[in-house]
């Protein structure tokens, strides 16, 4: 049995609209769509890669109708025809894959599926093994023995043991599993009311579908009249989901051998393409060595490290690396550095190695102040992954790293922030292909890890120059996808790298807090969580564990009897905070749960562990900021978390006292007011909501004045309230559900709600339901300035995640766009604190917030002069308003409820 050189069976109609969906709408500059293309290639790649096949085939649906539609007039036939920009893209794809050397197979009157299935019967009946590669359920009837699917773009190989355990029936029962349940893509009818529990449930209870038919009278209840209801059309359903294995084939699995690429034509469609990256990687193919013989220096004497000065000095642009003592890129101090100039060759500059017998190395200090003019130098472009860090850490040596000019892992961000982690390694496997060395291949894993220092030169260079190689190389790969994407592009270059230096300088500014107060504050929770957890005891009729979910789910479910709001994966009462929040509605006990659970948060999140974070040599706490990791463009921060320090309870503005300002100065907080309802009504054209805001109304207010027909002056607290959720809500789109949940009422008197609002603001609705529109057309949405957001699941066949996927529609572009006017008022606010030095210090940004220290006697000025920047930071057919306060404290400065 050949199971070295597999047959490998690429289902190329589900890879095509898979990569259609899910990969940036790519085009040349001649406005050809090419995205498809370039994805569907990519994948291909990767399976030829990874199992390098003797004998493979990609096969693709035929035009036109097939048996089935014979068979059922309306299979399939709600489905919309195929957009014009994947139908141009299907002839020059088909041309690649040939050019590559894999045979394609289109056979029409049938579809992919049932020429994979005759392939695989055949190749079995030869004894050839057999991997089908898909994204297709449907074809998890044919795993057995040697056949296997794998799924590249998730990476999940499914053999028989695989499908069983993903879909509770092993390969035998999976076209009595689809029959039942039916498929609404393809338009087949099941059972109505079955889903997979069900149809698991049945096949397991009864072994077949014609089992199920021969004893539908023992099902009770409505399910069961479904059931019976469904007899007659249950065998025309198998026939439509079940692949035949004998279609007529001119080709045989003999017959599939990969050929010789024809590397000449190949040239050719990848010029015409525009496919600059593997364009570049084919030119290079003949002379690269491959990784094992990539050629990493070791610079261990002064001729050599000059003779890489001037190769650095002399080049366009090159990669740099840093190894160090400690990830806290506050206390970490260099260890190494790791440069490269040209894919598969490197060097790795140690510094600081001192095991044992470590080999004699370059002085740091002398060393440093040898590539200081380089490394310094701004008009040296300088490529990096997640460059911040290695500016910070050249900081801890008085060296400040400019020309930075490239950075993978905000190029991979911006090109597609959901596509993956944009970690190296990740990027990596992704991009190239490669598998990289990590950490813990040279340094070991948990308590055994030993610092890079200890590392022994043989190990630790070659680790340290791959990392410089591989981030070349990924540029390399990457820049070109987002040169072809103007806006992509600009904000690229103009938001996001620029931001780099200036989220540096911030994160070593620092914030000073006063560890006397946390101290008294945490000793004030601890008490306050005691309260609670007496009061718990005292309902539940017992003692338990607070912060045990197990403990949680006997009380409430079991002695309590309190309605199961929804499951876990494995079966169990949910104790998640939603579901919490909702039984607060009605019931005490989870309410009590709920505030130990924000105590305990932020007694363990901030009251505990901030004074720990106290940096001993500045006496300042040092939070990092993460640019590639929300999906929106929004910063996250970590070590410690600023953006989750609630503004709304008392404890935690009490924990914003203790955010202080050293002697002589003050803390001015910048707040954007309702930025993303401002969005809302510049992106939608209400002219309801442009008026209001134009006229400097209080937008809740007028809200609760339309919807409860009321005059402004007579809306109650309650009122606005409930408009305020409503504004808020629906740019987070917000069902009517949700909002009920929220105000405490039924869901009718919430739609009521929603449907005046939307009476009152057609514009707003008109833009939602466009927006809902286009994301499912065209896969993704963008903001105001370009940032685009993909979203894989905006035609997932599950209801709720598609829901989800809709509602990160409707608020993606006014988040983001949030996003990109603070990063932009960041830009502005910081060139003026460069260039005229005026008494000023950024040193925090929360959500809409920019956070500032000021000598106290330039505190009008800055005032003046911060707020006009922060207005200026975008042109929005409503005014940009910022709610600016100071004080001591942060809390101080930030005041009262201003409008939200």
């Amino acid at each position: 049995m050949n199971k070295t050189s597999p047959l490998i069976l690429v289902d190329g109609s589900s890879f095509l609209y898979r990569a259609f969906h899910a990969l940036p709408s790519l085009t040349n500059s001649r406005g050809e769509p090419t995205g498809a293309i370039y994805g569907v290639a990519g994948m291909l790649r990767k399976l030829m890669g990874e199992y390098q096949p003797r004998d493979m085939a990609v096969i693709f649906d035929a035009r036109g109708k097939t048996f089935r539609n014979a068979l059922y007039a309306q299979y399939k036939a709600q489905r919309p025809p195929m957009p014009d920009e994947l139908a141009a893209q299907i002839p020059p794809l088909h041309e690649l894959i040939q050019v590559m050397g894999i045979p394609v197979l289109v056979v029409g009157g049938v579809e992919a599926d049932d020429v994979i299935a005759t392939l695989t019967h055949q190749a079995r009946q030869a004894q050839m093994a057999v991997i089908i590669a898909t994204g297709d359920k449907d074809l998890a009837q044919l795993v057995g023995p040697d056949v296997t699917l794998v799924d590249t773009m998730n990476g999940t190989v499914l053999d028989e043991a695989g499908v069983e355990k993903k879909f509770g029936v092993p390969p035998a029962g999976i076209v009595d599993y689809l029959t039942l349940m039916g498929d609404t893509s393809d338009n087949i009818p099941g059972v109505n009311k079955v889903g997979p529990k069900t149809a698991v449930k049945w096949l397991k209870a009864y072994g077949s579908l014609d089992e199920i038919m021969a004893r539908a009278d023992e099902i009770k209840g409505k399910v069961g009249d479904n059931l019976r209801a469904a007899l007659a059309w249950l065998p025309r359903s198998r026939a439509l989901v079940t692949v035949r294995r004998d279609v007529a084939l001119d080709r045989g699995p003999g017959d599939l051998q990969v050929q010789e690429t024809d590397r000449a034509r190949l040239r050719e469609l990848l010029t015409r393409l525009e496919f600059h990256s593997w364009l570049a990687e084919l030119e290079e193919d003949e002379s690269a060595p491959t990784a094992t013989e990539a050629r990493y220096d070791i610079l261990m004497d002064p001729e050599q490290l000059d003779q890489w000065i001037d190769r650095l000095t002399e080049a366009p642009l090159f990669a740099l690396d840093t190894e160090t003592t400690s990830l806290d890129d506050m206390q970490a101090r260099l260890v190494g550095l790791s440069f490269s100039v040209s894919p598969h060759e490197a060097a790795y500059l140690p510094l600081a190695h001192d095991y044992a017998d470590a080999p004699a190395q370059l002085p740091l200090d002398a060393t440093l102040e040898k590539l200081r003019p380089l490394l310094e130098d701004p008009n040296r472009p300088k490529l990096g992954h997640h460059l911040k860090y290695d500016r910070n850490v050249l900081l801890n040596h008085g060296i400040e790293l400019q020309g930075i000019t490239h950075d993978t892992m905000l190029a991979s961000y911006v090109l597609n922030s959901t596509a993956g982690r944009h970690d190296m390694d990740s990027l990596a496997q992704r991009y190239l292909g490669v598998k990289t060395t990590r950490y813990e291949d040279v340094a070991g894993k948990g308590a055994r890890q030993i610092p890079f220092s200890q590392v022994q030169l043989d190990k630790a260079a070659p680790y340290a120059a791959e990392d410089a190689d591989i981030t070349l190389q990924l540029h390399r790969r990457i820049w070109p996808q987002l040169q072809s994407l103007k806006e992509q592009r600009q904000i690229y270059d103009t938001l996001e790298m620029p931001l780099v230096p200036v989220l540096s300088r911030m994160e070593r500014a620092g914030v000073q807090v006063d560890p006397e107060l946390l101290f008294t504050q945490s000793h004030e929770l601890a008490e306050r969580m005691h309260q609670i957890e007496q009061e718990a005891h005292g309902l539940a009729g017992c003692t338990f564990n607070l912060g045990s979910p197990k403990q949680i789910q006997d009380i409430l479910f079991q002695r309590q009897q309190l309605p199961v709001i929804r499951k876990t994966p494995k079966g169990q009462p949910s104790t998640a905070e939603d579901v919490l929040e909702q039984l607060a509605l009605d019931y005490p006990l989870p309410r009590l749960i709920l505030a130990h659970r924000g105590l305990s948060k932020l007694k363990s999140t901030y009251t505990d562990t901030l004074p720990e974070r106290i940096n001993r040599e500045t006496g300042r706490v040092h939070t990092s900021y993460h640019q590639a990791v929300t999906s929106t463009g929004r910063l996250s921060s970590s070590g410690p978390n600023l953006q989750n320090i609630p503004i709304r309870t008392p404890e935690g503005r009490r924990i914003r006292q203790a955010f202080i300002a050293p002697q002589g100065r003050q803390i001015l907080a910048a707040d954007y007011s309702q930025i993303e309802l401002r969005i809302m009504a510049h992106l939608s054209g209400d002219p309801g909501l442009l008026q209001a805001f134009a006229d400097g109304q209080d937008i809740h207010r007028t809200t609760a004045a339309e919807v409860f027909q009321v005059e402004a002056e007579a809306v109650t607290t309650q009122q606005r309230r409930a408009a305020k959720a409503i504004n808020f809500g629906l740019i987070y789109g917000m069902s009517a559900f949700g909002l009920a949940r929220q105000l405490g009422i039924d869901r009718s008197g919430a739609q009521d709600y929603v449907d005046r609002y939307f009476a009152r603001y057609p514009g707003v609705k008109a833009y939602m339901d466009g927006t809902r529109t286009q994301a499912r057309e065209q896969g993704y949405v963008d903001t105001l300035f370009g940032r685009r957001l993909y979203l894989p699941e905006i035609r997932a066949r599950n209801a709720q995640v598609r829901a989800q996927a809709e509602r990160l529609a409707i608020n993606a572009p006014m988040q983001g766009t949030a996003a990109d006017i603070i990063k932009r008022a960041m830009l502005a606010v910081d060139e003026w604190i460069q260039t005229t030095s005026p008494g000023v210090t950024m040193i925090m940004q929360v959500h809409d917030e920019l956070v500032f220290e000021v000598d106290t006697h330039q505190v009008a000025a800055a005032r003046e002069r911060i707020t006009a920047l922060m207005c200026g930071a975008a042109e929005l057919d409503v005014p940009l308003l910022v709610d600016v306060g100071v004080g001591e404290n942060w809390d101080a400065a930030h005041g009262q409820d201003t409008g939200y």
